[in-house]
């Protein structure tokens, strides 16, 4: 089982999508009984809340099912729980190191679990929080990009 945690700021936009992106790959490539594929976020800000009404129709229109999630923040044990937990910009990752009381030399060193999304792709980059462009259709593409690249990382190895 490879366990992944997809982690943003608030947990009701970014890491919500690349949760659901993810899901449906996975599954549209019968790869379900693989995977355990959750979300996060580093902040108490949107605890409790559901998914943010622009990522949801966004994966509607996209033919993407949404389920229930709602936000939760991520916790130090979620390190011992999942092999990846992916952050989708740099400031997510200082803020996961800072929760999980890592240092990012240290980590990286030694059990590597935590990367940014656009990190296993061509174009390494941060992905923009449609929560401040309100442009959920730039970012989706930029979690396709990343799950893709990703699933195709995970599969290899």
């Amino acid at each position: 089982m490879i366990r992944v945690l997809f982690i943003c700021h608030g947990n009701i936009c970014r890491s919500p999508m690349a949760q659901y992106v993810f899901q449906h790959m996975v599954h549209t490539q019968g790869l379900d009984d693989l995977f355990e594929i959750d979300s996060a976020a580093t902040s108490y800000e949107e605890i409790g809340n559901p998914v943010h009404y622009g990522t949801r129709n966004k994966l509607h229109a996209c033919g993407i099912p949404v389920g229930n999630h709602r936000a939760r923040r991520m916790e130090k044990k979620d390190y011992e729980h999942f092999d990846y937990l992916i952050g989708m910009e740099q400031r997510n990752l200082s803020n996961m190191y800072r929760i999980l009381g890592v240092k990012p030399e240290e980590e990286e060193r030694t059990s590597h679990k935590v990367w940014r999304l656009l990190d296993f792709g061509k174009r390494p980059r941060d992905i923009a929080d449609p929560w401040y462009t309100g442009n959920f259709d730039v970012t989706y593409d930029d979690i396709v990009e990343g799950c893709e690249a990703f699933l195709e990382y995970v599969m290899k190895k």
